[in-house]
């Protein structure tokens, strides 16, 4: 279980550290964790997709919520993880689970968040859904990545 924990508290961070330095060096920003916390703070009331989550109400305690989703989503994967190749993974950890988990992953922003967040499926209804997407991949690959390199940790 704390192998668990490191891999996918580890993997989050260094996807968040992508962020930021992909800010710093192009200006282009990451997801607004606090937009997930008001899509999760919406939830109770049955409200699940937004014409435009950023004109949606705020949510108290949004951006907590939305952190810790976050990483607890991270946790998770990391989880999913080690139960689909095995708790050997984290001693013999190859990057290509960890990749194939990571680009995995994508899959929930792109079809789940973003669509619930008034994007449109895969970013559609963004200015430059290409670049949404692209930046989607790369952050999960980074994930990925992450997923190995904090294996190593664990």
């Amino acid at each position: 279980m704390t192998d668990i924990l490191i891999t996918g508290l580890g993997a989050t961070l260094i996807m968040d550290l992508q962020a930021l330095l992909r800010r710093w060096l192009t200006g282009v920003a990451g997801l607004d964790y606090a937009l997930v916390g008001r899509w999760l703070g919406h939830m109770p009331q049955g409200r699940f997709r937004h014409a435009s989550i950023r004109d949606a109400s705020v949510v108290r305690g949004e951006t907590w919520l939305g952190w810790f989703f976050h990483y607890l989503t991270g946790v998770l994967f990391a989880a999913a993880l080690v139960w689909l190749w095995g708790a050997g993974w984290v001693v013999q950890h190859g990057i290509w689970p960890g990749l194939i988990t990571g680009w995995s992953t994508a899959l929930l922003p792109l079809l789940v968040m973003q669509p619930a967040f008034g994007l449109g499926c895969c970013a559609a209804r963004t200015p430059a859904p290409w670049r949404a997407r692209f930046s989607t991949l790369l952050t999960h690959t980074v994930f990925g990545v992450g997923l190995w390199l904090a294996a190593g940790l664990a």
